[in-house]
């Protein structure tokens, strides 16, 4: 038993500002433990009642009879740090503290939220809140909450395998209110307010390691720890979180182009993609990934399979599959042999597989194409869909997919539309055989890749790639120039071209000279970090015009440096820089167009085998990688060496920079960094 799970497993519990007054918030939870049939103790603490609901109350928590599991502190908040000091008296080794009037008020609130936190970790004793509404465990019916979803006549309370886990109270129970209204069952339902002490990530980690729990469902208002991201993926639970404050994250000022575009928000996209967590996009996407992870079945990768008696839904489906970066699974010969013997002529025998209406008058159509489908190796996962179909055509089609889901342990994803009353017991008889059921193929697809991201995820602990044999590292002087950050660069293993700093008009004309007779020249000028846009570089510089070139430049300000002229390819644009999560690198297309076109994928640092790929493979823009209009293929390899070399290069850089490399060209074989740029900013980890 881990040290939070008082929370939804406590034998006893204390209700300090507990009362009999109707209405009041201090009467619910001792209401709702009695009602709903709590077996443990009910401790009601008020030092002016000697019995609350027929049960004994007791003028504090320390004279109550121990031990006491799990204290709800439900007291106005200039009372709160005597509670609290009581609670460490009586050895309570976890208190949820309900009131508000902390650190969401000011500053004044704020002060007294660190004055309670400083007193409860002194004695041990671990805080849920302030400013909460609770915690429930449907599985021991512990109800430390005070949350009026229980006040309703008939709350179903059979415990399943979600866990709901919320900053905001109020809508963590609106969540598991509709959870329970749309037939899916969570088993946990914590909202850890404040996060003064113990966190929403922590209770999830805590969560992670019930043996019941199926999958964990957050919802976020700050942001988490990245060690504990990072524990929380490894604990081998699918994740969901729904964070909120996406408008307000790119208004950060930033000196370089990465910084532009690496706004904390991408960073948060980025890391939980990196460690296989869903970001949901609102209340609805969140419930439908809850109800994926309800099913019992987990896939292997996300090459998806679609049987379907509509073509038009197959086709949905499909296009689904494409956005969602999920593959339609290539299906072996063997398995379009036998589904070529098994589908009418008017149907399709590729994926989507279309098994059209016949199977209406034939129920063997979809059992046999179900088994030719789950058999094969390629396909990690099953998407029925159906429309329209009513009464005992449904229980048939129920039946195969829950035989087939069973029998080949994968899971199988069904949308169903089409009206309720078509088959009014099709829901529950879809939750009987573990069948998650969506409305549309778009929504089991978006389920669909929540569940092969978690898969993903796995392997939150493999370790960060290595550095280029012979590799040596450093961090830039906080005015390296580009020559500087060129020559660390070309030690830490990335490819730079050829080039030498030049003071006089000879020199320059002498090192175009000794780089083929054409050369880029560019402005050294301390501070000057958009170079192009300041007039201070010029390409194809031929030998005879060096001299003049090079005094345009140096009345900048500054050196010139010569590099050779680099072969055409694709440019683009990778930096890292400090966020509160950590260092996070960079990828984007464009070059100096990068932020016009925002095309960027993010990840946290280090990166691991397979994350480089990942990010490239993100961007809109990665086609132009394959080579379009008659132009040859860039060497992709290339890139990611460049982006893992960095990575190990700047992993541990201390907080507070911006390392821009715009352009990163890739060339048809091999690629170079341009130009670079070191900025130091203000020390943002957290």
């Amino acid at each position: 038993m881990n040290n939070l799970s008082a929370l939804w497993s406590a034998s006893s519990v204390a209700v300090i500002g507990a009362t009999e007054r109707p209405g009041a918030l201090g009467r619910k939870p001792v209401d709702y433990l009695i009602r709903y049939g709590y077996q443990g103790r009910i401790l009601p603490v008020n030092p002016r009642s000697s019995q609350i609901l027929g049960l004994p109350a007791y003028p504090s928590v320390r004279e109550a009879p121990g031990p006491v599991d799990l204290a709800l502190i439900m007291v106005a908040a200039d009372r709160v740090p005597a509670a609290v000091d009581d609670c460490v008296a009586a050895g309570v080794p976890v208190a949820i503290i309900a009131s508000s009037g902390f650190a969401e008020t000011g500053a004044e609130g704020a002060a007294l939220q660190a004055e309670v936190v400083a007193r409860a970790r002194a004695g041990g004793l671990r805080l849920v809140g302030p400013n909460c509404i609770g915690a429930v465990g449907f599985r021991h019916r512990v109800l430390a909450t005070f949350s009026p979803l229980f006040m309703a006549e008939s709350v179903p309370f059979e415990p399943g395998g979600l866990a709901v886990v919320s900053q905001s109270g109020a809508l963590g129970f609106g969540v598991a209110s509709l959870a329970l209204e749309r037939g899916l069952r969570p088993g946990w339902v914590v909202s850890t307010g404040n996060d003064a002490d113990v966190t929403a990530i922590e209770v999830l980690r805590a969560l992670a390691e019930e043996p019941e729990c199926t999958g964990l469902l957050a919802y976020l208002e700050t942001v988490p720890d990245v060690t504990a991201l990072r524990e929380l993926a490894a604990s081998g639970k699918p994740v969901a979180l729904l964070k909120s404050g996406r408008s307000a994250a790119g208004s950060r000022a930033a000196a370089s182009h990465t910084g532009a575009l690496a706004t904390d928000d991408r960073v948060l996209d980025g890391a939980l993609r990196q460690y296989g967590i869903t970001r949901a996009d609102d209340v609805d996407d969140l419930l439908d990934i809850g109800r994926a992870f309800s099913g019992p079945h987990r896939p292997r990768g996300g090459r998806i399979a679609v049987v379907t008696t509509s073509g038009g839904s197959g086709i949905l489906a499909a296009d689904a599959i494409a956005e969602q970066g999920l593959t339609l699974a290539p299906l072996s010969e063997e398995t379009r042999r036998e589904l070529d013997g098994i589908v009418p002529a008017f149907g399709s025998a590729d994926n989507p597989i279309d098994i059209t209406a016949t199977v209406l008058s034939d129920p063997t159509l979809l059992d046999r194409s179900l088994d030719a489908v789950a058999r094969d190796d390629t396909v990690d996962l099953i998407i029925g869909a159906f429309c329209v179909m009513a009464g005992p055509d449904v229980d048939k089609a129920v039946t195969a997919f829950g035989r087939v889901a069973d029998a080949y342990g994968k899971p199988v994803l069904v949308a169903r539309t089409g009206a309720d009353f078509l088959a009014p017991d099709a829901p529950a008889r879809l939750r009987a055989a573990g069948l998650p059921e969506f409305p549309s193929p778009a929504r089991a697809v978006r389920a669909a890749a929540a569940l092969a991201t978690a898969v993903s995820g796995a392997g939150a602990a493999v370790p960060a790639v290595p550095a280029p044999d012979g590799a040596v590292h450093a961090v830039p002087a906080a005015d390296a120039t580009e020559p500087a950050l060129k020559r660390l660069l070309a030690g830490a293993g990335l490819p730079v071209p050829d080039g030498t700093s030049v003071t006089t008009a000879s020199d320059a004309v002498a090192a175009v000279t000794a780089r083929g007779g054409v050369a880029v020249l560019k402005a050294v000028v301390p501070g000057l970090l958009h170079k192009t846009e300041a007039g201070g570089v010029a390409v194809g510089v031929t030998a005879d015009r060096a001299a003049e070139v090079f005094a345009r430049l140096a009345a900048l300000g500054g050196t010139v440096l010569v590099e050779a002229q680099a072969p055409d390819g694709v440019e683009m644009i990778v930096g890292v820089r400090s966020t509160p999560l950590g260092n996070v690198l960079t990828v984007g297309a464009g070059g100096i167009f990068a932020e016009a076109l925002d095309d960027v994928a993010c990840r946290l640092l280090p990166l691991r085998a397979g994350d480089a790929e990942s990010m490239i493979a993100e961007l809109r823009g990665a086609r132009l990688l394959d080579g379009v209009r008659g132009r040859p293929a860039a060497d992709t390899p290339a890139l990611v060496r460049v982006l893992e070399a960095l990575s190990a290069l700047t992993a541990d850089w201390p907080a507070g920079f911006e390392l821009d490399l715009n352009p990163v060209r890739v060339l048809a074989d091999g690629a170079l960094v341009l130009d670079a740029a070191y900025t130091l900013t203000k020390g943002d980890r957290a």
